[in-house]
């Protein structure tokens, strides 16, 4: 891998621009924690780059769209990953509103394949999702997601996008409707989730 350039760098990882056999890829590294004994900051990068790339590999393999998996680096807590072309969902939304419904739909559809499989993604922003050049949504950032997700982990899902849209795009709570009927049409059990989902508002209200 060569020609590396920094492209994102956040709380926990930065993101580098590369090539890998020939291809555009990214590589998304966890840098070391100095407030964190060595030893353990070592096995929590690695513990969590691990879990990265088995969430995305097990999403692709239920049919939901992630970048695929080159290559990964447990000692150097590094993931080198499909270069996704497209654009981030977030700014396709605010660049073309009049777009929102269909996208909310294949959104919906997305994360009921997503949580059918018994996975869930942790931060579901449309920040963390692309709309790819081929008209597919590709779901990002993995890196709090779990398997064996619980009825719990699906509905706080749910409502972090319900509270993103609300933030990110207040003029599109039309578009959010058709993403939740959407999402309940394919959803396994969609009356189990949405007394979970008023449970969890109804928590948030008295906290």
């Amino acid at each position: 891998m060569t020609d590396r350039v920094l492209i994102a760098k956040g709380a926990e990882a930065e993101i580098i621009a590369s090539r890998f056999l020939g291809r555009d890829a990214l590589v998304k590294i966890r840098s070391p924690k100095r407030y964190r004994a060595a030893e353990l900051d070592e096995e929590l990068r690695s513990l969590r780059t691990r879990n990265e790339a088995r969430l995305m590999k097990e999403a692709r393999r239920s049919g939901v769209r992630t970048p695929v998996v080159y290559d990964v680096d447990l000692k150097g807590s590094s993931i080198t990953m499909e270069e996704v072309k497209g654009v981030k969902v977030k700014d396709k939304l605010d660049s073309e509103p009049h777009c929102a419904a269909d996208i909310c739909m294949m959104i919906g559809s997305t994360v009921a394949a997503l949580h059918n499989s018994g996975i869930c993604h942790g931060d579901l922003t449309t920040s963390n999702m692309i709309l790819t050049e081929d008209g597919k949504i590709c779901l990002i950032d993995l890196s709090m997601g779990r398997t064996k997700a619980e009825l719990e982990d699906m509905g706080v899902d749910i409502r972090l996008l319900e509270r993103a849209f609300a933030s990110a795009h207040p003029d599109l709570t039309e578009a959010f409707s058709e993403l939740m009927a959407s999402y309940l049409a394919a959803k396994r059990e969609p009356k189990e989730l949405l007394r979970k989902l008023d449970e969890i508002k109804n928590r948030g209200r008295y906290t």
